[in-house]
């Protein structure tokens, strides 16, 4: 029988506790179905990697991003992890989260309602499509 992985668990709390300011202003748009009735959850483990934000329904990682993340984070190695196993990546800045957050949600839902299925990588976004299962 499988259970719940302790130590991911409590990672996973630690790691909701400390969000950023950024984080916990999309959480609010996110969270209890918000928006356009999509389920989000925070702070998931996907392999050895946590994601910010994401929809298992539709496969979707939302990473939430500060300047840490401007050289060698590791976010290349992360994402291909993800992607690999089925999941889309869509990465935003924390300023475009606290000065556009109406285009930042507009983007999420172009991506749930496969609006938008085309790689992009932008100085401001990035979008990868997640690789379909055989």
């Amino acid at each position: 029988m499988r259970g719940a992985n302790e130590r991911k668990t409590e990672r996973a709390r630690g790691l909701r506790q400390s969000d950023n300011d950024a984080e916990a202003l999309l959480w609010s748009e996110l969270r209890d179905r918000r928006l356009n009735g999509f389920k989000f959850v925070r702070q998931v483990a996907v392999g050895p990697y946590f994601a910010d934000f994401a929809c298992r329904d539709e496969r979707l990682v939302v990473e939430v991003d500060g300047s840490q993340h401007q050289i060698g984070s590791g976010d290349a190695r992360r994402d291909k992890f993800m992607v690999m196993n089925g999941w889309s990546v869509l990465r935003f800045w924390n300023t475009d989260i606290f000065n556009d957050r109406a285009a930042v949600l507009e983007t999420i839902v172009a991506v749930l309602e496969k609006r938008l299925v085309r790689e992009v990588r932008s100085a401001d976004l990035t979008f990868i499509p997640g690789e379909k299962k055989r």
